[in-house]
């Protein structure tokens, strides 16, 4: 014969079952955390230690002193008179506080041309930036959501143009506008500053992404046009690709030397970067440039500060405008 364990008594199993002192427990036990179905997202944030942290902090610390280092030592020399500055510290104040006189001389000299220049850079970078970002939108949305032949072909020829430095193209464009007479004009320096090969990649990338199709075949149901979708709901949900490109070609634009000094004679076109440099190569034979130099470097610096403040609202608020709910 087996032995058997012994059987509780009928009543006395119903009890039990039915007592929630004995029951609850049990029923709420927690399983066992899966850690193969964490993230590797979550991962990395469970195994980031408080010295991983230092670290990051630490290099994010030396990159930040080594872009604000220049602009720091701008602030300091304009201040300064021409003797001061090579007479005191670079990193500090001295001598007499000439911040206002040579912010005064900067545009009073050669009857204001430092003011003209300011436009022109004005101008430039401006109309540039804007109707660059407008044609690389259009150029990005077309190549993202139409399909017609040779798009890949058309998208690769515009990868090819990314990797080509602006200086390699410069003579090629002197030539071209010496022949078409556009040399020495303001044309010469805009016309080349509307294409933004990076801005039509950047573009097309984004457009595939956050613009739903769907969404635009409602719009033509309800007899919108293809011009109309573009300006309603692509343009709104190209808002933060279209300010990055926005101030890619503003900054670029704002700061470029090499076709301004190849496409221009005439003073009087000259960009701010341009006027500055032709300062900065008389400082020899006239050292009170040195003050004309330092505050006009400190003047043309800060419009691009302003336009990124203003800017990097819509930059972030961008990110949701416009989007579609699932």
């Amino acid at each position: 014969m087996s032995a058997t364990a012994p059987r509780a008594p009928r009543g006395t199993a119903a009890r039990l079952s039915q007592d929630p002192t004995v029951a609850l427990p049990m029923r709420e036990r927690e399983p066992a955390v899966d850690t193969t179905a964490i993230s590797a997202h979550q991962r990395r944030r469970l195994d980031r230690t408080g010295k991983s942290q230092i670290v990051v902090t630490g290099i994010l610390v030396i990159v930040a002193i080594y872009f604000l280092v220049p602009l720091y030592w701008v602030v300091i020399a304009a201040t300064k008179t021409t003797g001061a500055l090579f007479a005191t510290n670079g990193f500090w104040f001295g001598g007499d506080f000439a911040l206002f006189s040579n912010i005064q001389a900067v545009f009073t000299y050669d009857g204001g041309i430092f003011v003209r220049w300011i436009a022109n850079s004005v101008l430039y970078s401006g109309v540039g930036a804007v109707l660059a970002t407008y044609f690389a939108a259009a150029g990005g949305y077309a190549l993202a959501k139409y399909e017609f032949r040779g798009r890949q072909l058309v998208f690769g020829t515009i990868l090819g143009g990314v990797l080509v430095p602006g200086t390699a193209t410069a003579l090629p464009l002197f030539l071209l506008f010496s022949t078409m007479g556009l040399t020495d004009t303001y044309w010469s320096v805009l016309i080349p500053s509307l294409v933004s090969p990076f801005g039509l990649f950047l573009c097309r990338v984004y457009a595939s992404a956050s613009i739903d199709t769907a969404l635009m075949e409602s719009a033509r149901l309800d007899g919108a046009s293809e011009l109309r979708i573009f300006h309603t709901i692509a343009l709104r949900q190209l808002t933060p690709a279209l300010v990055t490109v926005f101030l890619f070609q503003l900054v670029g634009i704002w700061n470029n030397f090499f076709l301004p000094l190849i496409m221009l004679a005439d003073q009087k076109l000259y960009p701010i970067t341009l006027g500055l440099n032709n300062w900065r190569a008389q400082v020899d034979r006239l050292p009170e440039f040195y003050q004309l130099t330092t505050g006009g470097v400190l003047v043309s610096v800060i419009p691009l500060v302003i336009a990124i403040i203003v800017l990097q609202r819509f930059w972030r608020g961008g990110l949701t405008e416009g989007s579609v709910k699932g």
